[in-house]
């Protein structure tokens, strides 16, 4: 399938590593010129020159803090200038989620509440807000915020409140900006191979005293597949999602965990 992104233009926000970075590099393959943002120069000039290299399209590292509003202003005015317009937005850039036990309830500081709530809802909130008049120029449009599956679970109180919000961002944002020609949607992965994966089961394996095998069997349990899904595959929905070809799907949630055993969403 054609997915017609051959020269759009792209922002992703938290492009530098993990997903981000996946979903940056799947995009560039279907000929998407991208800016990638991250906090760290170095990581962020990193991962633009290795894309860059990679795919042979146009990949620009520029740093961002999503909490600060002067700074996502400064994103994505550079993004327009680097790539002359801006028709995908990723929202990727967010505290990460599953890599330790989440905090108890009387272990919860505002402190610790808001920034992560400031980082991932009002971070996409402040790229979207700055992104959609540039789409809406245009006509045309896509937003995609990456959320995670916490949203339709319990065990991580701030975990399930902040994805929950994405969810409820999304399909606002969906209903103001449809009419324009803009779509929106949030994906939803589960617990996700990514670069960080095997140190981390490395380290379970040896405190456990099994193999690295034995747990990654334990976190795959109640996955349907049998297996974690990888950060590429999360990749190749959202290359779907950025695509004019996904234009039957605006407000929606897309959950890329592998199929999680028990629950109906429907």
């Amino acid at each position: 399938m054609d997915l017609q992104l051959d020269g759009k233009r792209a922002l992703v926000t938290g492009g530098s590593k993990g997903i981000g970075r996946a979903i940056a590099r799947q995009l560039a393959l279907e000929g998407v010129d991208l800016v990638i943002a991250a906090r760290n120069v170095a990581d962020v000039d990193i991962a633009a020159r290795e894309l860059a290299t990679e795919t042979g399209r146009k990949i620009v590292g520029l740093t961002v803090d999503t909490q600060d509003d002067s700074s996502v202003r400064a994103l994505v005015t550079g993004t327009v200038a680097a790539l002359g317009g801006l028709d995908i937005l990723v929202n990727a850039a967010a505290k990460p989620g599953g890599q330790a036990p989440p905090p108890k309830l009387a272990e919860i500081t505002d402190d610790l509440f808001w920034d992560d709530v400031n980082v991932k809802v009002m971070g996409y909130l402040r790229t979207a807000r700055e992104a959609a008049p540039h789409m809406a120029a245009a006509g045309w449009g896509r937003i995609i915020n990456i959320s995670g599956l916490a949203a339709r679970q319990t065990g991580s109180i701030v975990g399930s409140i902040r994805n929950v919000a994405v969810s409820a961002l999304t399909k606002n944002l969906a209903d103001e900006l449809g009419p324009k020609g803009i779509n929106v949607t949030v994906v939803h992965p589960g617990l996700t191979r990514t670069e960080k994966t095997a140190p981390l089961v490395a380290a379970r394996a040896a405190s456990a005293g099994v193999s690295p095998e034995e747990i990654e069997q334990r976190l795959a349990a109640n996955v349907t597949i049998g297996r974690l899904v990888d950060m590429a595959e999360i990749a190749d929905v959202v290359a779907f999602l950025a695509s004019p070809r996904s234009v039957a799907i605006n407000g929606d949630a897309i959950a890329c965990g592998g199929g999680i055993k028990g629950p109906i969403h429907y």
